[in-house]
């Protein structure tokens, strides 16, 4: 199923980063979605999870990742971070995740699903305010779609260090990769 979601959903949408497909292709999304709902763990849309929150589709997990262009040495944190699928996927590719959530159900969830990555620290707390702890970051990435992005996060980003997340405006949604600089 992995196989033939990185084929057929990302591969035919521009998902072409050899490191960003086999980073997804090593992890069981399924494992990450609510029983009920594993059999379509691979379908191209949002699961719910809970308190209104949903599992992003994987073509907008994988642009996301790829788009932000993520070294083997870089320090990440990911805001929104659910029950941390995006953080068993971007293990693989930076030295450190930090995965940021604020839901105490989900957080429980991701550290459970994350014990084995020991470059992942799941933390619990207020998203408009980031991690602190960890700054600064080479990338942050925004999980889920926002309106704007909080200047806390923007504070905590290292120089030169990118910035993505879904920029939704006027019911459309857009991805913007920033870069601090200065």
């Amino acid at each position: 199923m992995r196989r033939a979601m990185v084929e057929s959903q990302l591969r035919t949408n521009a998902v072409n980063d050899p490191r960003v497909t086999a980073a997804i292709e090593a992890v069981a999304r399924e494992a990450f979605v609510p029983a009920e709902r594993r059999t379509t763990a691979y379908i191209d849309r949002a699961v719910p999870l809970s308190a209104g929150r949903a599992m992003n589709p994987p073509l907008a997990t994988a642009r996301l990742i790829v788009e932000a262009g993520i070294g083997p040495s870089e320090k990440v944190l990911i805001v929104g971070a659910a029950n941390g699928y995006a953080a068993a996927v971007v293990a693989s590719l930076a030295a450190s995740v930090v995965a940021l959530e604020s839901d105490a159900g989900l957080v429980a969830t991701a550290k459970g699903l994350l014990k084995g990555l020991a470059n992942v620290t799941v933390a619990s707390g207020d998203l408009t305010k980031g991690w602190t702890k960890g700054a600064p970051y080479d990338v942050i990435l925004v999980d889920g779609a926002v309106e704007e992005v909080p200047d806390a996060l923007t504070r905590q980003l290292a120089e030169g260090g990118r910035l993505a997340a879904a920029i939704v405006e006027n019911g459309v949604t857009r991805l913007v990769i920033g870069y601090k600089a200065g």
